[in-house]
């Protein structure tokens, strides 16, 4: 690998490695490390993450090869919703992706759009071939790693509403989404009885297909 792109894949990662080993050193300044972490680290972005439904049922009904086929397809399908909607996926994990966004508007339109995609593409096919998506959004100051990760409470929350809470079909969000957003250009909110921790409500959108 050139060295400029090892500079570029690593830098960040290595200078925030030894700042969190300088934190853990007896008698440090850990307001004072926090606060150059932030601010060398520290950006707002809405945080999506999008999960495939039914993984376990699946795999047992149709196998794994099936599902592996799903998870490309589905890859195949919904990125272009992502580049068209402002998105940037910083990674894949299994069935999961994590994509961020600087408007949390941005990604509620992309949101909808990969599940009208979906919906479409769903419609015409049999049920073993499927592709059904939860899909949670958060929106807050995070701490962006380079080009690799993001971590913060609106990430977490993201992850949990995306991840564990979202049904098929499904786009949640925290309250920092909804307050953001506000009520113009959407067909409602209804609240979700239990918030994940990160945020202290958590809304379903409502969209058309």
């Amino acid at each position: 690998m050139p060295l400029f792109d090892r500079i570029d894949s690593h830098a960040s990662q290595d200078r925030l490695e030894r700042l969190i080993e300088k934190r853990l050193a007896p008698g440090a300044d850990k307001q004072a490390i926090d606060e150059t972490i932030w601010k060398l680290f520290g950006e707002r972005w809405a945080v999506m993450f999008t999960d495939l439904i039914g993984f376990s049922r699946n795999v047992a009904e149709f196998g794994i090869v099936q599902f592996l086929e799903t998870i490309h397809i589905s890859h195949r399908l919904l990125v272009p919703c992502l580049e068209r909607g402002a998105g940037i996926l910083l990674k894949t994990e299994g069935d999961s992706m994590l994509v961020i966004f600087r408007s949390p508007a941005d990604a509620l339109l992309a949101a909808i759009d990969m599940q009208r995609c979906l919906s479409a593409y769903n419609a015409v096919r049999p049920r073993a071939e499927h592709v059904l998506l939860g899909v949670g959004v958060g929106y807050g100051d995070v701490l962006r790693i380079g080009d690799t990760d993001v971590f913060g409470a609106e990430v977490n929350a993201a992850a949990k509403l995306g991840e564990d809470t979202a049904g098929a079909g499904e786009i949640l969000l925290t309250a920092a989404v909804r307050e953001a957003v506000g009520h113009d250009g959407y067909d409602g909110f209804d609240t979700l009885d239990v918030a994940p921790p990160g945020t202290h409500a958590a809304y379903r959108l409502r969209y058309r297909v």
